[in-house]
């Protein structure tokens, strides 16, 4: 047993949202990494970074994620940072499972971020902190992406569907 899809990109991409509503249309379970650490360790994951630091954090994260790839039938949403943890990308690879990334224009990641909780690597200068993170992760995801589909100006459902589309084959 194995994820039907794990969905990957920069944070404000619509991974929790589209996942939640592609695992509805599926009829599986959906889960965010963030939510199963957090469950896990009854601790918030801006809790872990700043009492712990991001290096704990990566090590919480990669033993999720391979747990998971082993024994999670549904729609697996990872962290915006996953990715650029190597086991992470070598369970990836060896899983089979479908990776899509989602990704949008940077103004409407910034849009949806201002309306959700703080993340931690965004404090401070949020457009330069996103640019860099962009920089920095783009090439990651292209590893372990086998897909990937633009969110920006699309409803959760318009992404939903096309990506369910996509996963059964059909043209999007």
């Amino acid at each position: 047993m194995a994820p039907r899809v794990v969905l990957v990109g920069l944070p404000g991409a619509g991974k929790s949202t589209v996942g939640a509503e592609l695992a509805r249309r599926l009829e599986v379970a959906f889960a965010d990494t963030d939510d199963l650490i957090a469950q896990q360790t009854g601790r918030p994951v801006s809790e872990i970074f700043s009492s712990q630091g991001e290096p704990v954090f990566r090590q919480l994260e990669a033993d999720m994620i391979a747990e998971a790839l082993a024994g999670f039938d549904g729609v697996l949403a990872l962290g915006g940072g996953a990715v650029t943890t190597e086991s992470v990308r070598q369970d990836l690879a060896a899983s089979g499972v479908p990776v899509v990334q989602l990704c949008a224009e940077p103004d409407e990641l910034l849009d949806r971020l201002a309306r959700a909780e703080p993340r931690p690597l965004l404090a401070g200068d949020a457009p330069a902190r996103l640019a860099a993170l962009a920089e920095a992760r783009s090439a990651r995801y292209a590893e372990v992406a086998s897909a990937r589909i633009d969110t920006s100006g699309r409803s959760v459902a318009e992404v939903a569907a096309a990506l369910h589309s996509q996963l059964a084959g059909q043209p999007t």
